[in-house]
């Protein structure tokens, strides 16, 4: 993850490079403000007015960063006595970033601008080159210290899956029941601490394909967990039992494939081979193809005939996985047959009116080639919404046929009357059953619309294609043994899972309608085994409720939270510009902590303590979020103003980091439950309290740009321009270029090398 320390500059003016690649969201939340700040001292105005509050602004976030940069180094050197491996790079970065923050402590000592130049000593008025030196080597060396810190993590998860992969072993060699009671208890709390450390890193992991394979991988471990249980129960109870031991064999297997994909991910290695790559889908093949065609626009001499046909054929062969199918009608199978057809006959025509204006020597696209290029995009548009109907009606006809799990029943009930000969006839229905499933995934996958849904689409095809065998070796052991209620019990276990897979693929059919329709979806949160606490026990937390006297004593607390959301409520009643992002995204927050102001008395949606840690882990997120936003929103205005802006903006981030950590620190008994639930009030408050001061200073700041910028433009036009209005849900997590992401990280960096060469 980190090859080499990080060079602090670089003064021949090459491209930033410190072999450093932020993978995780948090590693990306840490580095904003420091960026934010940084980025507002480096890009002042070269003839900015030495005004006193100018330069007390510019002192107070220089001192900011180097006491930040101190408790930060502090934590890292804290990490490097804990962790002998990484103790020389932390060290190093450590050192490197103390450094960098006591130099730009001493650049922007500026209240005594004049006074200090005279004697000598540069500023960031009168030695940008220094300043912009110091830094590259705080955000390089920061950044290390963070991917560094990163690797704690990474390994407290392998050494979890280690623990895991033993107790297995031992589970898998056990020979009587007392045993196996003894071990799984263990690889119980194993597993919880396992979960909760995978979970946690699902959900901070920044690349949406690896977040999917990590859903996937632990919804196999989860639902195996039980099936573990009563697969060994089975075996140890009945062990001359061949499908009792061929059901048990499966799901150590599958367990030990799962656990490995989940090293995979967090290490991005794999341990069985080359990198396994997702399968071409019609729809990634379709939007290719599109691109190629629409790009014959611009390079009228550049794009090769034969590799334009050369990817239509190959899209084509792809459609024989629906044509091909048994359960595709007669009808639907001339229909993508004819799509095809013409979608083949569109483009040779493009190919030939191309080759036509090549022939000219046609400096610009010709009429007759963007028609063509208009007729081919549809056709092959057509196509696609006419392959999306079959898979999307087969996997609805499918859902609603198996809804009431009649062979699910059968087999049971064959099971239990030891009727071999009825498992074996009820088996074969469900294999057949199985087939139709395992198919409609794959075509569901063709065109899931997303890389992730695609992810989603082949877990659901191998959990199919993995429990139905399962199913039919725990209805023969029921068979064999009528009597016994743990082979019952084993087969109620694997029913249920194929029933939760079916569910499972009716919420996936939605989220591909809604990513067809240009809909995104509500993003579903993975709700994992029982979140652990970080004890060494790993006892379940319990959801607690407030007593009377609880009750009395956070009332206060709780009624000074009510006040604030009403400062809230009435400055966005005064906002003129109520469809702009800032109101609804302080809307929203002002709801959530109403919503834990409801909690103080005993009222609304939020029942338990765990129900309020949640929702004040959902209000820090928000916040978070809107940190990012008015960093976007920052760099549209002027450098007293982007000050003042920004220095609310860190206000908002540190309370919002406060109530992060409170929400998920682990506690354990009645009175240090009852402190993180005054704590989450009081961080909550402090939260509240700056969006009532940022309303009307956003209000006014964009109120001025808006007036600023009318002689230069619609208000349309204005709109357009903004950074902030509209953000995307995409750059808003990060994913975007106003992120704050690796990208722009990398982008300001690059500014900083161009600046010091000046």
């Amino acid at each position: 993850m980190a090859s080499s320390p990080c060079s602090s500059s670089n003064s021949g003016g090459s491209n930033f490079d410190c072999g450093l690649e932020i993978k995780t969201r948090s590693v990306e939340q840490t580095l904003i403000p420091l960026v934010s700040q940084i980025t507002t001292l480096i890009n002042h105005k070269d003839k900015l007015k030495k005004t006193e509050k100018t330069l007390r602004a510019i002192q107070k976030v220089g001192q900011a960063v180097s006491v930040a940069v101190g408790r930060f180094v502090a934590v890292g050197e804290a990490i490097a006595l804990e962790n002998e491996e990484l103790k020389e790079e932390m060290g190093h970065a450590c050192f490197e970033a103390r450094r960098a923050g006591m130099a730009i402590a001493q650049l922007t000592d500026v209240c005594g601008a004049e006074q200090s130049e005279s004697d000598g000593r540069g500023t960031v008025f009168s030695d940008r080159t220094g300043m912009v030196k110091a830094a590259r080597m705080l955000l390089s060396s920061v950044t290390k210290v963070l991917v560094l810190a990163d690797r704690i993590v990474i390994k407290q998860i392998i050494s979890s899956r280690n623990k895991v992969l033993v107790t297995l072993e031992q589970l898998e060699q056990v020979s009587t029941f007392q045993e196996f009671v003894q071990i799984f208890s263990q690889f119980g709390n194993e597993m919880v601490e396992f979960a909760h450390l995978t979970g946690d890193r699902q959900n901070d992991l920044k690349d949406e394909n690896k977040k999917a394979r990590m859903a996937a991988a632990r919804a196999v471990l989860e639902k195996c967990t039980m099936m573990l249980l009563t697969a060994s129960k089975t075996c140890l109870r009945h062990p001359d039992c061949e499908s009792a031991r061929i059901n048990k064999d499966a799901v150590f297997q599958r367990m030990r494939l799962a656990l490995d994909q989940v090293i995979e991910i967090v290490t991005d290695a794999r341990t069985s081979g080359e990198a396994k790559t997702l399968p071409i889908s019609i729809y990634a093949g379709i939007k290719d193809f599109k691109g190629k065609v629409e790009g014959l626009r611009d390079s009228l001499y550049c794009v090769p005939c034969e590799a334009v046909a050369a990817q239509l054929e190959a899209l084509v062969e792809q459609t024989e996985d629906f044509t091909d199918s048994a359960y595709t009608s007669h009808e639907q199978r001339e229909g993508i047959l004819q799509l095809c057809h013409i979608t083949r006959q569109g483009t040779q025509q493009l190919l030939s009116t191309w080759s036509e204006a090549q022939s000219l020597k046609a400096k610009e696209v010709t009429e007759e080639v963007e028609l063509a290029i208009l007729k081919t995009c549809q056709s092959v548009s057509e196509l696609r919404r006419e392959l999306h109907k079959v898979a999307v009606g087969r996997a609805s006809e499918l859902l609603k046929l198996h809804s009431d799990h009649l062979v699910l029943q059968a087999l049971k009930a064959a099971g239990s009357e030891g009727n071999l000969e009825a498992v074996a006839e009820y088996g074969r229905t469900l294999t057949e059953q199985r087939e139709q499933l395992v198919e409609t995934c794959r075509l569901l996958c063709h065109i899931s619309g997303t890389e992730p849904l695609e992810i989603t689409c082949i877990h659901a095809e191998e959990t199919f294609h993995v429990i139905g065998p399962q199913i039919i070796s725990a209805a023969q052991t029921l068979a064999l043994h009528p009597n016994s209620k743990i082979a019952k019990e084993n087969l109620d276990v694997f029913c249920e899972a194929w029933e939760s897979q079916l569910c499972d693929m009716a919420v996936l059919l939605k989220e591909i309608n809604d990513v067809f329709e240009g809909r995104r979806g509500d993003k579903r949160t993975y709700l994992s085994l029982p979140r652990a606490v970080h004890s060494t026990n790993l006892k379940t937390v319990k959801a607690a409720k407030l007593d009377a006297e609880e009750q009395t004593t956070i009332a206060k607390l709780g009624l000074e939270l009510r006040l604030l959301t009403s400062d809230v409520d009435s400055e966005l009643e005064r906002w003129e510009e109520q469809d702009h992002d800032v109101a609804p995204q302080c809307q929203s927050m002002s709801s959530v902590a109403y919503s834990m102001y409801l909690f103080t008395r005993g009222e609304g949606l939020l029942k338990t303590t765990l129900d309020l840690f949640h929702q004040a882990e959902v209000l820090s997120e928000q916040g978070l979020q809107f940190c990012s936003f008015l960093q976007s929103l920052s760099t549209q205005l002027g450098d007293e103003e982007k000050m003042l802006l920004l220095s609310e903006t860190e206000k908002l981030a540190a309370c919002c980091q406060q109530l992060q950590v409170c929400a998920k620190t682990p506690v354990q008994g009645k009175s240090a439950t009852f402190q993180k639930v005054d704590s989450s009030i009081q961080n909550t408050k402090g939260i509240v309290a700056v969006l009532v001061s940022l309303l009307p200073l956003c209000n006014k700041l964009i109120k001025k740009c808006k007036s600023q910028r009318s002689s230069q433009g619609s208000p349309q036009h204005w709109r357009e321009r903004q950074l902030g209005t509209p953000v995307k849900e995409d750059a808003l997590n990060g994913k975007g270029s106003n992120g704050f992401g690796v990208k722009t990280l990398e982008q300001h960096m690059a500014n900083m090398t161009f600046l010091e060469t000046k």
